[in-house]
């Protein structure tokens, strides 16, 4: 059963309770849906709506506009919205709704007995919350009598919170939570208290001191008063002690030493991502299919058969013929078949100003769709495919390849596992493609089309005037896309009559310049919905026809309109209701292919090439700031450089952790590659570069190779030809982390050297460290420890000299791994800790899970397990507290190699477990081979020698096919520490293989390798 969960302390949002996103439409609609919500089970007026709506100046049609948005909110919502004597109800359960489900839990928190009940209770109150309140309605009015005093309530509970945990005494925690928040609002008196009581109690007396004279000069600048009396006693209290409360703190930097603000909290469903089981890529489906029932019945047969073998269907017809609607409709309607996935992907193959995806980039999201690992992604086409085809087998898998330009192009991506179904779509029939069943989609009969008009209009509209109608349907063609462009106009012009459309469609009945259907003009069609709209509508359409790349979302959109959000947000919504845009997914934005070439092509001709170019220049620019905020999220930067935000600012997307960061990035990673192509492209070559550097990580971390190597590629030859000397260091630099990724290492040490040379030249200190900081990472890869650790020391050593303590942290803690890879334990402990004090030195409260694990893992090796169990699980509760998956299952590894070691092999086997289990779940696997190993050693030592091996030479498989050579080493020297169950040969020869491989690497196993060698021979 589908049930709705709805949330107003935030954007106004709506999701099923799979986990899926619903439209809730434009700031109108949006507006009356969090108003019904907000009373729930009460009824609302209309004319409390219309004063919500317009505040105190509505139009004559205000009542009319609202049956139009409850009309489309129960059609999106069926059964919740109910008509009542004044007005309407919103139907929905208390614990569906965020904010009554908020304040059930504060009411349970403020009643609970046990203080630690009640701090979970309280926590869980506060994660309902997902920003300001009622976002996204445009309505000054709702702001100020509903959100505001929402607000307040907020701040109470965090208020209650604190104390709460104060009483729990959890300083730590509180200082990381309600620092951003005392920053966001100074007056609010009494969470200063308990930031600057937790401060001090937690042994940070200068910290507290610090916060209490900010403070005391801001309420002084702003108001003339002191803090109240309260926080002066306890000012007091601070400065009349003299003994030392100084202890270690518990916190967490960001790789530039910078701190982490708290992460704003989903709803439940957003919270983890889904695994491959549960994964839906479908687009939304259309609640009115019609007119292809055959063609649907066949695709339903073919997706249900029962045969052993791997199904292809492909459906035929021109565009706009409706190919992909009837594919995700079938897709959707399948769901329950194919429980391991449905996925989805576009493959642009007649797209204007859109390259076709290559099959190697097709199969990198494909295969990162279902789990793998970008740094297990394989470099050639031919070595994906055979991962993609194996990831599958035993696999009841759906996939759709939609808009598909030749065989060549999928012929890689077609699944081979038997109970798999691909579904196809494209403009040619594909010859090549044995096996397939194909479903060729001409235009629609008239008795179809019927049938479409009658679904979307209502059969008496229809038959008042059928002759005209079957008219209009023979001017449109029988094409699906037009026949939706009427009927979508018409629907929202009630008075307009079929005869009134005949005679506007045959007044500009023309041809349409690249595409004739039949002696039938498409274009005819789309004239008819642009002239209909107003002035506003029409400038909206053209602006729209030049947007930089495939999709636009709403800020993009309003900085490519040069408006408000909100009133980009109308706008927007207009022309998806008349179907001249298309909503994909909720506030994203794109054409259908022949709407696209129309937009264009009427840009082209009524927007002057400078008001396209300003626009396409301001959406450029609003990706460039973007880009920029979001890249400072994702760890530290080389360069940096200020942004003219004059122009952008008002539409930016605020971005609040580095979760948010990254889906900013997905959401938008082609557009911004097109966006670098149009800054080289003007020859602006240093917005280019930015850009382009500001990508470089999301693209690495990624999988994303061939963007980030043609976004750099792109900016370099801009930046030499501008002769940018630091554009082109800087875009080099991204070029050699592309190809180390790419495993071309020594390409990549040529292109990161010549990058330090340029430096050199413009004597650019803090360039040249962040090469010799990407010198060390492609070292390391090649297993050139020594050399990875003299570059670190070069990026210490600047550090140092530029005073850059934050920086001088972070190169520590980057020593301290090496050396502990190195077997210098004591060096690693060393720097470590000094790593930890510089933290505090600077007053981060927050230090890094990393460091906290390594010198759990040190002190570990050196049998020091009291303190490596304290380390381990002050790591895990760090790592668990700001949400980093990634730290957590490292960590829980190094915790259970710490049980081994103090003899609890059985707690060891589950927590090993536990972490490749928690990988799974969040899909990061770059631990796997590490755990495997490790896990094997402690079957070893359990006593199952034949269960140790089976893991251990999964573990070697593993860190072969990914290039990681020193858990390959380990492995290999696992292996032939196993003579219950592996032979005597294959010992020697797995030891010979690990002291080689060791000794090459400089790595300290060599010589117990050798040792353990020489007992053999």
């Amino acid at each position: 059963m589908l049930f709705v969960n709805f949330g107003v302390l935030g954007p106004i949002s709506a999701w099923s309770n799979d986990g899926e996103s619903l439209s809730v439409g434009g700031p109108r609609q949006r507006c009356v849906l969090g108003t019904l919500l907000m009373e729930r089970g009460k009824e609302v007026t209309v004319d409390r709506l219309i004063e919500y709506l317009w505040d105190d100046d509505p139009p004559r049609t205000a009542r009319s506009v609202i049956q139009v948005q409850i009309s489309h909110l129960r059609r999106s919502f069926p059964d919740v919205i109910k008509t009542t004597a004044g007005g309407y109800m919103a139907a929905v359960e208390a614990d569906r709704v965020d904010l009554h489900r908020f304040r059930a839990l504060v009411e349970r928190a403020k009643a609970a007995g046990d203080p630690a009940e009640e701090a979970v209770l309280w926590d869980d109150a506060l994660a309902c919350w997902r920003g300001q309140p009622f976002s996204g309605t445009g309505s000054e009015h709702l702001w100020n009598a509903v959100a505001r005093p929402l607000l307040e309530e907020n701040w109470s509970a965090w208020t209650s919170w604190a104390q709460c945990a104060f009483a729990l005494h959890r300083y730590t925690e509180i200082v990381t939570r309600v620092t951003p928040l005392v920053r966001e609002d100074p007056m609010r008196e009494r969470l200063q208290y308990f930031l600057i009581a937790a401060l001090y109690r937690s042994g940070q007396r200068a910290s507290a001191l610090a916060v209490f004279q900010e403070c005391r000069e801001y309420l002084a600048e702003e108001l003339g008063v002191d803090p109240s009396p309260e926080v002066m006693e306890l000012h007091g209290q601070i400065l009349r002690d003299t003994e030392s409360h100084v202890g270690r703190l518990i916190g967490a930097v960001t790789p530039s030493g910078g701190e982490t603000a708290p992460a704003e909290q989903p709803p439940v469903h957003e919270q983890r991502p889904r695994d491959f089981v549960s994964r839906n890529d479908l687009p939304r489906d259309i609640p009115d299919f019609t007119g292809r029932e055959n063609d649907l019945d066949r695709l339903l047969a073919l997706g249900t058969r029962d045969e052993n073998r791997a199904e292809i269907a492909v459906v035929t017809g021109l565009g706009g013929a409706g190919k992909t609607t009837l594919a995700v409709h079938g897709a959707h309607r399948l769901a329950d078949r194919f429980p391991d996935g449905l996925l989805f992907i576009d493959l642009y193959g007649y797209t204007v100003e859109h390259e076709p995806v290559i099959p190697a980039a097709a199969l990198g999201s494909l295969l990162r769709a279902i789990g793998v690992q970008p740094d297990a992604i394989p470099e050639s086409v031919e070595e994906r495919a055979a991962l993609w085809r194996a990831s599958l087998t035993g696999r009841r898998v759906l996939i759709v390849l939609d808009n598909v330009a030749n065989f060549a192009q999928i012929s890689p991506l077609l699944a081979a596992a038997p109970g798999s179904f691909t579904i196809v779509t494209s403009r040619q029939d594909l010859p090549g493609l044995s096996g397939a069943q194909y479903i060729s989609l001409g235009m629609l009969t008239e008795e179809s089309s019927l049938r479409l008009f009658s679904t979307v209009l209502g059969q008496d509209r229809v038959d008042q005037e059928e002759p005209t109608a079957r008219a209009v349907m023979r001017l449109c063609g029988g094409l699906p896309l037009a026949l939706r462009i009427v009927a979508g106009r018409m629907l929202s012009r009630p008075r307009w009559t079929f005869e009134h459309v005949k005679q506007r469609l045959s007044e500009h009945h023309r041809m349409f310049r690249e595409l004739r259907i039949e002696g039938h003009s498409v274009e005819a069609v789309f004239e008819l919905s642009y002239q209909s709209l107003n002035e506003e509508q029409r400038r909206a359409f053209l602006i729209l026809g030049v947007m930089i790349g495939g999709t636009v979302d709403l800020h993009g959109a309003a900085a490519l309109l040069d408006c408000d959000p909100p009133e980009a947000d109308d706008l927007l919504q207009e022309l998806v209701s008349v179907c001249l845009f298309e909503e994909p997914s909720v506030d994203l934005y794109r054409f259908h292919d022949l709407l696209g070439s129309y937009a264009r092509e009427k840009a082209a001709t009524d927007l002057s090439p400078a008001e396209a170019e300003e626009a396409r220049r301001r959406l450029a620019d609003h990706y460039l700031d973007m880009a920029n905020r979001a890249a400072d999220m994702m760890g530290p930067r080389g360069h940096h450089y200020e942004i003219d935000r004059s122009s952008s600012s008002r539409y930016e997307t605020t971005l609040t952790d580095h979760a948010q960061a990254t889906a900013w990035f997905e959401r938008h990673q082609d557009n911004l590659a097109s966006a670098v192509d149009f800054y080289a492209g003007v020859g602006l070559d240093e917005q280019a570069w930015q850009l382009a550097d500001s990508l470089w990580r999301h693209y690495a971390n990624h999988g994303q190779t061939e963007l980030m190597m043609s976004t750099q590629e792109k900016a370099l030859a801009a930046s030499r030809a501008n002769g940018n000397v630091r554009g082109s260091a800087a875009t080099l630099i991204g070029l050699g982390i592309a190809h180390c990724l790419a495993g071309r290492f020594s390409h990549s040490l040529d292109l990161l050297n010549e990058a330090r040379e340029l430096l050199e030249t413009i004597d650019d200190e803090r360039g040249k460290a962040r090469v010799y900081s990407s010198l060390s990472m492609v070292y390391d890869r090649m297993g050139r420890f020594h050399e990875a650790l003299s570059c670190i020391w070069k990026v210490f050593e600047y550090a140092v000299a530029a005073g850059d303590r934050s920086l001088e942290g972070v190169q520590r803690a980057n020593l301290g791994a090496m050396y502990q890879v190195l077997g210098d334990y004591e060096k690693a402990l060393e720097l470590c800790e000094s790593a930890l004090k510089i933290k505090s030195e600077e007053g981060q409260y927050e230090t890094s899970a990393q460091v906290l694990r390594v010198l759990g893992e040190v002190n570990s090796q050196l049998g020091n397990l009291d303190q490596a169990f304290s380390y381990l699980s002050e790591a895990l509760k760090l790592a668990q507290l700001i949400g980093s998956q990634r730290d957590e299952f490292y960590i829980r590894n190094g915790m259970a190699v710490a049980q081994r070691r103090s003899g609890d092999i059985e707690a060891a086997i589950e927590s090993h477990k536990a972490a490749l289990q928690l990988g799974e779940e969040v899909g990061q696997h770059s631990a796997d081979s590490e755990i495997l190993s490790e896990l094997g050693c402690a079957y070893a030592e359990y006593g199952d020698a034949a269960e140790a091996r089976r893991i251990q030479e999964q573990a070697l498989e593993l860190a072969r096919t990914r290039g990681e050579r020193h858990v390959e080493g380990r492995a290999l020297l696992r292996l032939g520490l196993l003579p219950e169950a592996v032979p005597h040969d294959d010992r020697v020869t797995y030891l010979a293989s690990a002291a080689k491989l060791f000794a090459d690497l400089g790595a300290p196993e060599a010589q117990e390798a050798q040792a353990e060698l020489q007992k053999l021979v």
